[in-house]
């Protein structure tokens, strides 16, 4: 099995979401150890966000792109081939200022492809990656889930899994982390607790 291990906090050592987004893999693996894991790390290499430059690289023939446009369609292709190819995903999502990180946002926009990850028919949207299943990384200063603060971030991220056709979604959560040492430490543990327990109890 392959899973695609995302990272887009830009804390580095001192963020939630990294940590649990790497103790969610190492149980993965623990639980099967013959997964392959490929990792991006959206905030050490960043993805370009979506752009005209994009659409008109995608749009001009290989052997007519010049070397900016040859870039973008190399990281558009290459991107959504290491999604479309995992079994699995993990996603480590912080929320900043009541959003996803923009480095998230980046990536989404470049597996979000009609034809390869969803499509149009006459009865509506279609998803085409209900194969794959995903684990998201919730993490906040404050408490959002199930609050209208979490629109744009867990709920933005559940209707964009949903439309591509994700229907095998967990959400390891850890929110009030800015709440204290107290509560950041038990917003932790409880995490920790699921990823140990709910999440792979069946593997």
């Amino acid at each position: 099995m392959k899973l695609l291990h995302i990272d887009s906090s830009i804390l580095g050592d001192n963020s939630a979401s990294r940590q649990l987004s790497r103790e969610v893999v190492e149980a993965w693996k623990a639980a099967d150890s013959s997964i392959e894991v490929v990792y991006r790390d959206l905030a050490a290499d960043a993805i370009s966000h979506f752009s005209a430059a994009t659409l008109v690289a995608a749009g001009t023939p290989e052997d007519m792109r010049d070397a900016a446009q040859a870039f973008e369609a190399k990281l558009s292709q290459e991107t959504l081939a290491e999604f479309l190819s995992a079994d699995a995903v993990v996603i480590g999502a912080p929320m900043y200022n009541f959003g996803v990180p923009t480095q998230l946002k980046a990536w989404i926009d470049r597996v979000a492809v009609a034809g390869q990850t969803f499509r149009y028919t006459e009865a509506g949207p279609e998803g085409l990656c209900g194969d794959k299943k995903v684990v998201l990384v919730s993490t906040a200063g404050g408490l959002h889930a199930d609050q209208p603060t979490g629109a744009g971030h867990e709920d933005f991220l559940k209707v964009f899994l949903g439309f591509i056709g994700v229907t095998q979604l967990d959400i390891v959560r850890a929110q009030g982390l800015a709440y204290g040492p107290e509560h950041r430490s038990a917003a932790i543990e409880a995490a920790q607790a699921q990823i140990a327990g709910e999440l792979f109890a069946a593997a």
